[in-house]
Order: structure tokens, then sequence, then C-alpha cells
């Protein structure tokens, strides 16, 4: 069986026949984009510094409405335009930006399936130039809160019998062992372990060697094995955000489960609130022999 919804992917094949074609404009979202699109990246693709452009520079949230349309219009983005979506750590930041776009009403882009792992693996061409673009007038939909959770409602829900709390992290964040994946050492919340009730799914079971979604059927598999169904409430979360979005992104739209939300605060808020519930293994009691 195909996907849900085959029309949100795109092959690296597809964005190479594109690559000046009007209707479309290639995004690289990185997160640091010193090490990726500044050494290198698709011929006319823009950049989108996870950071600096799909975050408020203040307070920890996404960007606003007027920040998107400033984004699309300096990145020559009108209503009309085609995104196809890439970027680095297996389309994590890219995953979040589509997230982002999805939150605002963009509903005509894509995601590149296999991101800039692929293409580069596939020896295809790269630029370092800086393409330009005149500004343009995109208009943004106001908000559309049901793929988004807040911190009251992951409160609320978390002990909920028809919703399913899905922690895309990697085992040892899950348990508490780490409090910060390798990539990101010094960003983590002053306790470690999960959300009471979820389910531990790293966003990297969905994916294959090559950085490409698994099957289908496989992908199905996975999520069923653990209560994960489409009939139940499904929240993703991770640390920041960015690996849920690549799990809803997975869910919502390969799967077509109709309600998948993004818990984006994460657990960089989650696990750093006082008296928030925590659930972890517990530690192993020593063994000690007889005298």
């Amino acid at each position: 069986m195909s996907y849900a919804h085959p029309e949100v992917l795109v092959s690296t094949e597809w964005a190479e026949e594109h690559l000046n074609d009007p209707k479309v404009r290639i995004v690289e979202v990185d997160y640091d984009p010193t090490v990726n699109y500044q050494l290198g990246h698709i011929p006319g693709a823009v950049l989108f510094d996870w950071r600096k452009d799909l975050n408020d520079p203040l307070q920890r949230d996404i960007l606003s409405k007027e920040q998107l349309e400033q984004l699309f219009s300096k990145s020559g983005i009108s209503n009309d335009t085609k995104i196809a979506l890439y970027g680095d750590f297996n389309n994590w930041f890219a995953a979040y930006a589509y997230w982002d776009l999805q939150y605002y009403g963009v509903k005509n882009a894509v995601l590149i399936n296999g991101g800039r792992k692929k293409w580069i693996d596939e020896d295809k061409p790269l630029t370092r130039d800086i393409p330009k673009h005149a500004p343009t007038n995109f208009h943004a939909s106001n908000p559309e809160e049901n793929i988004r959770v807040y911190l009251r409602q992951a409160l609320d829900l978390h002990n909920k019998p028809n919703v399913k709390f899905v922690d895309v992290r990697s085992p040892k964040e899950f348990s508490g062992e780490v409090l910060a994946p390798p990539e990101y050492p010094t960003e983590h919340a002053q306790r470690g372990g999960h959300i009471p009730g979820a389910v531990n799914i790293p966003w990297s079971q969905a994916v294959k060697e090559d950085g490409t979604f698994k099957p289908y059927e496989d992908i199905k598999k996975l999520y069923e094995a653990q209560g994960v169904t489409g009939d139940k409430d499904i929240v993703a979360y991770c640390r920041i955000g960015e690996r849920s979005s690549f799990s809803w992104f997975v869910l919502k739209y390969l799967l077509g489960y109709p309600r998948v939300r993004n818990y984006d605060g994460s657990w960089t808020e989650w696990g750093n609130l006082v008296r928030n519930p925590i659930e972890k293994p517990a530690p192993a009691i020593p063994q000690t022999l007889p005298a």
C-alpha cells in the first residue's frame, strides 16, 4: 500500500528536474548552516536558518504569522509557489518547517524524501552561490491550533485513556540515562525521563539507511505494535520539537492518522518545571554479598 498522502513527498530526482522551475522554490532548513548550507547546497535553494528564521527571537515560540510572511517575501515565495523543503539530520528541521507552514495554512509544501543526506550520497550538484529573488507579497492564514499541543493541554491529556503520547527520542533519553542527544550536549532539561504513560518510538525507526521513509506497511506495524493506531488522539514530543515534527509528519501524512498533534515545548519544557510528573525506570538496587 502507498502512503496515505504521497503528494507531500517528492524525490531527489524530482527536485533535480525542477531546479530551474520558476514555480518551485527549493528551501534548505538547517540547524547550523555554517556546516551545511554555506559549504554547498542544492542550486537555487534558499536558506531557512532554524534558530534565526523559524523561531521567535525573544520568547520560546515558533515564528509569528507576520515573521513567516516576511521570511517568504525575502525568499521570493508567493502564495502560488510550490515549496520543496529539505535539510540536515535526515530532514528533522525540514519537517519542523513543514509543521510551521501547516500551522499557518501553507498547503503547497512538500518534503524532499531523503533530504540533504540522500542528495549528497547521490552525488547530485551542489553550489555555494546564494540565490537572489525579488520580494513577494505572501499572505499566511491564521494558526491551525489543531496540530499543536501546549503545556496545559499536555498536562490534561497525558493520562486520558484514548490519548497516546509518543516520545520519539532515543531509548536512553526516554529512560533518563542521558539528558540530551550527542548532537546537542548542552541543550537539555533539569531532569531526565519521560511523560507518564508515553511510549517510546524513536523517529529513526521510520527511515531507511539512505534517509528515505520506510514503506507504509513497515511504519504502520512499528506504531501499531505499541498501540498507536488511527483511532487514538496522538501527541508526539521529543526534546525541542524538531524530531517530533518528523514523527508527526509520518503519522499524519504517511499513515493518514486523523488526530495527530505536535507538542513542540517537548522535554525541555516538561522536564524543567517544578513538580511536573516524570516517569522513569526505578534505579537498580545494589546487590550485597553475605558476610
